[in-house]
């Protein structure tokens, strides 16, 4: 069976830098622009790449952001503007790879390098001061259109002409687009949220979340059962 190839439509980097938004300056990795040469992906980021917010981005489980090309027309018909590439301060924009059909958990071949599905991505409020839109964190979370993290399994070489390739599927199957529909719309399902952790490959950050909130469900039911 041939495997699944996606097209890479850019890859984008940038240092932490300085913009204004409603006077106030801030530090932040999201200005990020196209690169045209191969460029190294280590296991923390791309070459060229940082983050100014090492508590919330970067690190080992969220090396790369991954956005899907596929939501670009949606997006500018939505904000009723044309969007450069790196809209979303995504490392990868590829196109055909959407959060219905990524599982965490998956791997695979991106260039020279072995990534691994780690996460989906929570938009925060860099990317309502990238583009002067102070609800776009929230309209974005409500989409689902979130995009998602990888880790990086092996180091290497990628270029913009390198094909995704999926290599392995998860066998828990737990989508990008359920993970989000767990966390932000369907808080209290527990068995959902018991299906997410036990998926081994889930970042440590929404490891630590779900399991907080599974602990809280439980504590609930308890009390109630007790009372």
């Amino acid at each position: 069976m041939t495997s699944k190839t996606y097209e890479i439509a850019s890859i984008n980097v940038g240092k932490p830098k300085s913009f204004v938004y409603n006077g106030k300056e801030l530090l932040s990795g999201i200005q990020k622009k196209p690169v045209h040469e191969p460029v190294f992906l280590s296991f923390l980021h791309f070459s060229g790449d940082g983050q100014a917010d090492l508590v919330h981005h970067g690190g080992k489980d969220k090396a790369v952001c991954v956005y899907s090309y596929d939501h670009y027309p949606f997006w500018e018909k939505e904000l009723g503007r044309p969007l450069d590439w790196a809209a979303f301060g995504e490392n990868l924009t590829v196109k055909g790879l959407v959060e219905e059909d990524v599982c965490i958990g998956d791997t695979y071949q991106l260039g020279e390098a072995i990534v691994q599905v780690s996460q989906p991505r929570q938009p925060c409020h860099k990317l309502a001061k990238k583009h002067g839109i102070a609800d776009l964190p929230l309209r974005i979370q409500n989409s689902g259109y979130t995009g998602f993290y990888f880790r990086v399994l092996k180091e290497g070489w990628v270029a913009k002409d390198s094909c995704l390739m999926l290599l392995d599927r998860h066998p828990l199957a737990v989508s990008v687009s359920f993970a989000n529909r767990i966390l932000y719309k369907d808080q209290s399902n527990k068995e959902g949220i018991e299906k997410i952790l036990r998926v081994e490959e889930l970042s440590d950050s929404w490891r630590e979340m779900f399991q907080k909130r599974l602990n809280r469900i439980n504590a609930e039911k308890s009390n109630v059962a007790n009372n």
